[in-house]
């Protein structure tokens, strides 16, 4: 079994690019399923293991989190077929939306991924009124 597509957030989006392009711009005209192109950026000085995101039109829109990006890069790396589709707008920036070995990624247009994913491992209905206290660190 291949792995499974995932909604990865693109961050970064309030830097300008070199280019003088705007990144939040780009995003604003992104549509649901337009091809997402992700290059790995091995000499980034910040991030070895950097991976920018750019448009079908080939302007950056950002980066993948530093959580993510080590994994994805390597994948690239190795040969594996990554591809992408633009999910949506969000506050910080993006989310874009991988498959992997020859599978074409599928628009998942729910609103909050994180807030899905986090109340499924509660054991949360989603379609209930309930929503658990958070849990703060003391």
């Amino acid at each position: 079994m291949g792995l499974p597509a995932m909604s990865l957030a693109v961050v970064g989006v309030q830097y300008p690019n070199k280019d003088k392009s705007n990144r939040q711009f780009e995003i604003a005209v992104c549509k649901p399923g337009e091809r997402i192109e992700l290059r790995p950026e091995p000499k980034n000085i910040a991030d070895e293991n950097a991976v920018a995101v750019y448009s079908e039109r080939g302007v950056q829109i950002g980066y993948l989190t530093a959580e993510r990006c080590g994994r994805i890069g390597a994948l690239i790396r190795q040969g594996r077929e990554v591809n992408a589709v633009f999910q949506r707008e969000a506050q910080y920036g993006a989310w874009i939306r991988v498959a992997f070995d020859g599978e074409e990624p599928k628009v998942d247009l729910d609103p909050d991924p994180f807030k899905r994913a986090k109340l499924q491992s509660d054991g949360v209905d989603e379609e209930s009124d309930f929503y658990p206290d958070p849990e703060w660190e003391d």
